[in-house]
């Protein structure tokens, strides 16, 4: 029986990017472990990651619980590098895939030892940490890091190609691969009614424009800017956010503040989300780094155009034909790139979203992962 290992530093991660791959894998005939830490599972909730552990298990992958942490912390990172290094070992993979920074860091130099007798590393970098405007410190910390791993890496695969390009000039990774993201299920998204079920449990009007945006709840993903640019609008229109994270009680404290609450709703996370792009208007993706985001592109599968930041990873997806960029940093750009977009022409730009997501289809992927997978075995 082949052996494979899947590994990510949260179960989130394994939930929302890597099924996929893990169903790809299983039908090739792996045996596949899947690690992650099962027990803080990121941003999605205990229950659900109870959940996920009995689908990987239905599978008949094996979900393998390694508190991997997600922040530079010494000790917990010697602690599951520790743990990963003794599976691996033991186990003899014939092919790692690991995800995450961290997570990446732990795999590839757990597998060192590994690699001479025949194992095979894959690293897909969700977005590097270090990017065009990104701090100093990212740079000084992550960029060395990645550089020097990257020698311990049979198939390094990007999502977005600014990183595609910088690891090509500067990694040496035996090859480097970019593929658009990690692939969508663009008849899944289709909008086929007006989300009168959300906009009845909400409150909300037909005649309302409804923004969506989708994402945690933290300093990243950059809501306040958004709600702060609402407050500065003569008219206001909805703004509904679904996620959750350690923001959402200073969220809801400035939403309060500056007298939103009727405008602004923090839903929490929720499963039906597809039930919430059928019921917007307009997608609004205010992050300050991405990497190729899944909601973003289920945004655009589901009909919706776009305001986001002109950021890497947006930049790929979306162009002036689908929406309206903004400078995330500043709540007069938002404010004005909001406007905007209301005053356009939104079923043309729907239209475009439409077409364009196409090329990033989760069959796209698929295809090109199995081959990856079929490369590496020969």
């Amino acid at each position: 029986m082949k052996k494979a290992l899947q590994l990510a530093s949260v179960a989130s991660m394994i939930d929302q990017f890597n099924i996929p791959n893990i169903k790809l894998m299983i039908s090739m005939g792996y045996q596949v472990d899947v690690v992650a830490d099962y027990t803080n599972p990121g941003n999605i909730s205990k229950e659900r990651a109870k959940e996920l552990i009995k689908k990987l298990k239905n599978l008949g992958a094996n979900p393998i619980d390694i508190p991997i942490p997600r922040s530079m912390n010494p000790l917990k990172i010697s602690k599951a590098y520790s743990m990963v290094k003794k599976l691996v070992v033991s186990e003899h993979y014939d092919i790692i895939h690991c995800h995450s920074p961290i997570g990446g860091v732990i795999a590839r130099i757990a597998a060192k030892s590994e690699r001479k007798n025949g194992t095979k590393v894959i690293y897909t970098a969700h977005g590097f940490h270090f990017y065009s405007g990104a701090p100093l410190k990212n740079w000084l910390l992550f960029y060395p890091i990645e550089k020097m791993l990257s020698r311990y890496t049979d198939i390094l695969i990007t999502i977005n190609k600014e990183d595609y390009k910088r690891a090509k000039q500067k990694f040496n990774a035996d090859r480097i691969i970019y593929l658009p993201g990690i692939g969508i299920d663009t008849k899944k998204f289709c909008k086929n009614d007006n989300g009168k079920k959300i906009r009845d449990e909400l409150g909300l009007k037909k005649s309302d424009i409804v923004l969506l945006s989708v994402g945690e709840l933290n300093d990243n993903k950059n809501h306040e800017t958004v709600i702060k640019a609402l407050s500065k609008l003569e008219t206001i229109p909805q703004y509904v956010i679904v996620g959750r994270g350690d923001k959402k009680d200073y969220l809801q404290k400035l939403i309060n503040d500056l007298k939103l609450d009727k405008y602004v709703k923090l839903v929490g996370f929720r499963e039906d989300v597809i039930e919430f792009y059928k019921a917007a208007d307009i997608f609004v993706f205010p992050s300050f780094r991405e990497g190729l985001s899944v909601a973003l592109m289920e945004a655009m599968a589901s009909g919706l155009p776009v305001l986001c930041g002109k950021i890497r990873g947006n930049t790929d997806l979306i162009d002036c034909n689908g929406g309206v960029f903004f400078n995330p940093y500043k709540e007069e750009s938002v404010k004005n790139a909001i406007k905007e977009i209301l005053n356009m022409d939104l079923f043309r730009l729907k239209k475009h979203n439409l077409e364009k997501i196409r090329k990033f289809d989760i069959k796209i992927v698929e295809n090109s992962m199995y081959k990856i997978y079929k490369f590496l075995e020969n």
